[in-house]
């Protein structure tokens, strides 16, 4: 993990907060399932107190609209709530309208966009295409929706970062991680960033054990809920 940034995918303040305080998170996440599972009443609000509390990386705010024009009214406001703030826009609306002609229209007046819940590698060379000269994106794949298939996102993450880097300033986002040995694969794959949930980052401190010790945490853990169930065979 020398190279890859770890971003925080969540919407709960003060996790974030907590997250922030780490030098090992780069940047922060969220979307709007995440912000249902937090309990959000207020966007704004929130995004609002969000940048306030990091004003110094990366953070991804989502659009809620569904038709285009009203994406791009969200996208000029979302904008306006921090300099360090990526608007994220869906690779294509619910009715699986491309969102290729918005995304062109909105990099072409300067916005730092995060494209999510890409899962081709047509999308990701459609995506890279529309942004405009100069400015900074990403390109967020759904690694982990693309396993859950069936399919191995190793082969089509390699090609995704091939393309990402035809563009100065686009880079690329392992999404959907399911356990930590997605962030070594996400390195070897050349993505430059993953986002991570809290329960993964929460594994983190087990990188670098031994499996044998590790195994031996696995029995313990096993005899100290045994105790606390009070259950017994004999």
């Amino acid at each position: 993990m020398n190279k890859i940034k770890i971003y925080a995918d969540g919407a709960n303040i003060e996790e974030m907060e907590k997250a922030y305080k780490s030098k090992t998170i780069k940047g922060f996440t969220t979307n709007p399932s995440l912000m249902k599972k937090a309990g959000i009443q207020h966007y704004e609000t929130f995004a609002k107190e969000v940048v306030k509390k990091i004003p110094d990386r990366s953070i991804s705010f989502e659009v809620f609209g569904d038709d285009f024009t009203t994406m791009g009214l969200e996208a000029a406001k979302i904008a306006s709530w921090g300099e360090n703030v990526y608007i994220k826009i869906p690779i294509t609306n619910s009715q699986g309208k491309s969102s290729i002609p918005l995304i062109t229209s909105l990099s072409k007046k300067g916005y730092s966009l995060n494209v999510t819940a890409i899962l081709t590698l047509d999308q990701v060379r459609e995506t890279v295409k529309a942004f405009a000269p100069g400015t900074e994106n990403i390109v967020s794949v759904f690694a982990g929706r693309i396993a859950d298939s069936g399919v191995d996102p190793m082969p089509i993450m390699k090609e995704a970062s091939r393309i990402c880097k035809e563009k100065q300033g686009t880079e690329l986002l392992w999404a959907s991680p399911r356990e930590v040995l997605n962030i070594f694969q996400a390195e070897e794959c050349g993505c430059d960033i993953i986002t991570c949930t809290p329960a993964i980052l929460n594994k983190l401190s087990g990188v670098g054990k031994s499996l044998n010790q590790i195994s031996l945490e696995t029995v313990q853990m096993f005899t100290e809920d045994v105790k606390k169930l009070g259950y017994s065979i004999i």
